[in-house]
């Protein structure tokens, strides 16, 4: 719409973060259609440049209007930070293949834990779902910003595309578990309660958002903490499995050093953003990324120290052990390696 000489009046939302000149000289063409104004950033963070008029015509079509103004401290450190997460991306990703290929190259998923799959196709599909909508779904985008109104989006393209790729990876893993030599390996009962509960609470949820109870952007977030709850979880069958069988043997180590590196970057990304837009909340916005980062980092550093210290003796090879018919719990632990 041509609008047409006006003096516009311009002020931020927010004192001291950006400066713009008090009024400005609006000159009406139909062919232009933007117009170049001049802003000074003072801090970093992200601040909103809001219009009037003197005159009443102009005044109802841009007093609705606003612009949001990113400032960070440095460029680099933009630059810097989409680097991290495409590196990241790529650790994680991959991440997944090793043990893959070893499932393949065995032609067996013993030693790989079920609990661990259990655990992990139901985090990721749940921070799927959370991803996608805070990257791609306007009305979740337009409440994060009303509740974090100087905050960055700390959901990146490179979340929902890793976090997608990862549904994939795992299903093709599940897939792999049913066709090659398992054993009496099976999911167990707690496993399958707890991801039952998790699928009725978020069912369940659904409700009060429906009616408008509880915002949709509270309700997305809870899917991002069963991400972060299996996440705290999902290591600790396999643990407990490499520490019963005494070896790491059929759980690929290219999975942790790629997972650890994912990690680092994880975090090194997170802080990278914070501190470049003065956005420490951006952190605690997204806690299920920042989770994420730190508890795959120490269970890593568990698995690591199990391979290369506790049983970097163990060998390949399985035997059974225990050919107690009438106790399937001891069957489904019966594997130990040669030493």
């Amino acid at each position: 719409t041509a609008l047409p000489i006006s003096d516009l009046l311009l002020k931020t939302q927010e004192e001291g973060r950006i400066s713009v000149p008090s009024i400005t000289k609006l000159v009406a063409s139909m062919d232009r259609k933007s117009y170049e104004i001049a802003v000074r950033g003072h801090r970093a963070g992200t601040a909103y440049i809001l219009f009037n008029s003197t005159e009443e015509d102009v005044r109802g079509i841009v007093s609705e209007r606003k612009v949001e103004v990113v400032v960070s401290h440095y460029e680099e450190l933009n630059v810097l930070s989409a680097v991290l997460g495409w590196i990241y991306f790529a650790c994680w990703s991959i991440s997944f293949y090793p043990q893959v290929i070893l499932n393949f190259r065995r032609k067996s998923v013993i030693g790989l834990n079920f609990d661990f799959l259990a655990y992990n196709i139901t985090g990721f599909l749940a921070y799927g779902l959370f991803n996608i909508g805070m990257y791609w779904i306007p009305l979740i985008k337009e409440k994060y910003k009303n509740r974090y109104p100087n905050g960055v989006n700390p959901v990146q393209l490179n979340d929902v595309i890793f976090t997608l790729h990862a549904i994939v990876i795992i299903t093709f893993t599940i897939i792999q578990c049913l066709i090659f030599e398992r054993g009496k390996q099976m999911v167990s009962w707690i496993a399958k309660v707890i991801v039952g509960l998790a699928i009725l609470f978020s069912t369940v949820a659904l409700i009060p958002a429906g009616v408008d109870k509880i915002s949709w952007l509270d309700y997305l977030y809870y899917f991002s903490y069963i991400k972060l709850g299996s996440t705290l979880i999902k290591y600790i069958p396999q643990a407990y499995s490499n520490f019963e069988r005494r070896s790491t043997a059929g759980w690929s180590i290219g999975n942790v050093l790629l997972d650890f590196s994912g990690g680092m970057f994880s975090i090194g990304q997170m802080f990278v953003i914070a501190y470049n837009h003065d956005d420490w909340k951006s952190i605690f916005g997204d806690l299920t990324k920042f989770g994420l980062g730190v508890f795959s980092v120490a269970f890593d550093c568990l698995f690591m120290v199990q391979h290369y210290c506790l049983y970097r003796h163990a060998g390949d090879e399985y035997k059974l052990v225990d050919e107690d018919e009438e106790n399937p719990k001891k069957q489904r632990n019966a594997y130990k390696t040669f030493v």
